[in-house]
């Protein structure tokens, strides 16, 4: 007679749950789509009713055509990616510095009293008050960018990971200690799990940083980039292009958010559950 229970079966959905589950999903992919035609028309509308100047607000027709023309010239795309690889040069750099600093502010009063106080004091002054400071320091070229960039990625990312790694709870802590876990195997398989929605929460909002910053910072010193474009747009009083980059902006950062958070949300999804 064999002793081995049964395998556990999955209840098997509705006919009901089935159904609402696709309709639930039909309908989060329905209304992003009408949140932008929306926001187009009434954009349309307002323009067309005359509630701003032509040359303030251009109509999405011409905006349109301007991506039009800057695509053909090759001009968009190639300040796209410009801005891109400097955004995410910074934002690696900024995130893996801070991420180190946060895993021994978080676990050490020692690194904590060394490094925190400075770390707040630097904290409040905004990067692009930094620009004149690191073109003095650095140039017009890549390395102050890329110095921007990293400054301001460091201080939301280390935030958020300082918070985490600081907050681990201590009968996890003291579970690996009673298995006998070393020093490196309680960060690597309980402090940093634990630390992980709080660490990825400030990586998004470093991504966003980044953006934010290289636009500021490539309005001097280069030939190339979304900012550069923005500040030729308003020298030469073009806001159908200057639309036009700031669109690009945001589907660059909107997307750049989505695959981030659709490769990660793997790595939270047990503290999703347990709670």
């Amino acid at each position: 007679m064999s002793l081995t229970a049964p395998a556990p079966t999955r209840p098997v959905p509705s006919v009901a749950a089935t159904k609402q589950r696709w309709s639930s999903r039909r309908l989060a992919a329905v209304l992003p789509v009408i949140s932008i035609v929306g926001a187009l028309v009434v954009w349309d509308l307002v323009v067309r009713v005359g509630l701003f100047s032509p040359s303030l607000l251009p109509s999405p027709a011409a905006v349109a055509e301007a991506a039009r023309q800057m695509l053909e010239q090759g001009t968009l795309l190639a300040d796209a990616a410009a801005s891109f690889r400097r955004a995410v040069s910074g934002f690696l750099l900024g995130s893996t510095i801070a991420i180190i600093v946060a895993a021994f502010t978080g676990r050490s009063h020692i690194a904590r009293g060394l490094l925190e106080p400075l770390i707040q004091v630097l904290r409040p002054i905004p990067a692009i008050a930094l620009v004149p400071l690191a073109i003095l320091w650095f140039g017009i070229g890549e390395e102050s960018k890329l110095f921007l960039t990293t400054l301001g990625v460091f201080f939301p990312v280390w935030v958020n990971a300082h918070a985490g790694i600081a907050s681990t709870r201590e009968d996890y802590l003291r579970v690996a200690a009673c298995v006998g876990a070393s020093r490196r195997q309680v960060f690597g398989s309980v402090v940093l799990p634990s630390a992980m929605p709080f660490i990825l929460t400030g990586l998004r909002q470093g991504i966003a940083m980044s953006l934010i910053l290289i636009v500021a910072s490539e309005q001097a010193g280069v030939t190339e980039g979304l900012g550069f474009r923005l500040d030729q747009a308003r020298l030469f009083s073009q806001p159908d292009r200057l639309f036009v980059c700031l669109a690009a902006l945001g589907v660059i950062g909107a997307l750049t958010d989505q695959v981030f958070h659709r490769l990660t949300r793997r790595y939270v999804r047990w503290s999703t559950e347990q709670a």
